[in-house]
């Protein structure tokens, strides 16, 4: 398959998943479904790489490698925050605008690393979106903004900028999957006071836990695998600008999945955000290439 089909077939698996998931919501709380996100990826992340994981946690007890257990378990609670701060956003504000303000994590961190006036003119572009989106419940047709979702978005925003930075740091020190599948598990350790809390009972009705299990296939284990075959195969640059069709794709499913029609003022913030991005994106890229 070519990388541009590996990369939105991984986009699109997350956001159905993201859609799936916010149906369930219905059933029981966004934190239970988090938890079974976590756990059913974690669960099936490790099963799949049994061999090497034991082999990785056993160096980590030889070595006392205290720095690299900081380093992996610090990734696992961003991905637990993450997550949970996503759903939470999605339970109060439409799909696309929750990933579109979630856009903003990776924006900075590209802004952030970058030396380039140019850049400037991608937060300003990026400001006009939220601004769109904030102001669009006075606009004909706008859903107003949820300002307890806007802060979730927001907070998972900030937690996909540290686990970029984060499982980058991960990925030096440990082979292959290892790390991210030590993190889900710490991930999935993490959450579970907060999921059982939530959901009680209903976490063991087959039902949800078969829906639970394909979430965390289409939100996880998919989009990994697609887009680490995509990344050996594309520079980072046209993977980012790529990836920026995410907030579109995710209204898209919103709209289908959960009838979540968007006002033309809510489009435009989407499509700014989405130009910023992939424009920081190519920008971040042609500087690495340079360095």
């Amino acid at each position: 398959m070519p990388p541009s089909v590996l990369v939105l077939t991984g986009v699109v698996s997350v956001q159905v998943g993201a859609g799936l998931a916010a149906r369930l919501f219905t059933q029981i709380p966004p934190a239970a479904v988090t938890a079974l996100r976590l756990w059913t990826a974690a669960a099936l992340m490790a099963v799949a790489g049994a061999r090497p994981l034991r082999q990785n946690l056993a160096g980590l007890v030889r070595r006392r490698s205290w720095r690299d257990v900081a380093v992996v378990a610090a990734f696992g609670l961003t991905l637990a925050v993450m997550n949970y701060s996503i759903y939470q956003a999605f339970a109060r504000i439409p799909l696309g605008i929750a990933v579109t303000i979630e856009f903003l994590g990776p924006l900075a961190v590209a802004v952030a690393t970058s030396r380039r006036l140019i850049d400037l003119l991608w937060v300003a572009l990026a400001g006009a979106g939220v601004a769109l989106l904030t102001g669009a419940g006075n606009l004909a047709g706008g859903h107003g903004i949820n300002l307890v979702g806007l802060a979730f978005a927001l907070l998972a925003g900030a937690a996909w900028a540290a686990y970029i930075i984060l499982s980058r740091a991960t990925g030096r020190r440990f082979p292959g999957a290892s790390g991210l599948t030590i993190a889900m598990l710490v991930a999935a350790v993490v959450i579970v006071p907060v999921g059982v809390t939530a959901g009680r009972g209903a976490l063991l009705r087959p039902g949800i836990l078969a829906t639970g299990l394909a979430i965390g296939l289409l939100s996880s284990i998919i989009p990994y695998t697609l887009e680490l075959e995509a990344l050996r195969r594309v520079p980072a640059r046209v993977f980012g600008i790529w990836m920026s069709l995410e907030p579109a794709v995710a209204a898209l499913v919103g709209l289908v999945m959960l009838g979540e029609a968007l006002a033309v003022s809510e489009w435009a913030a989407i499509v700014c955000v989405m130009v910023a991005c992939a424009g920081a994106a190519r920008g971040s890229g042609a500087q690495s290439a340079q360095a």
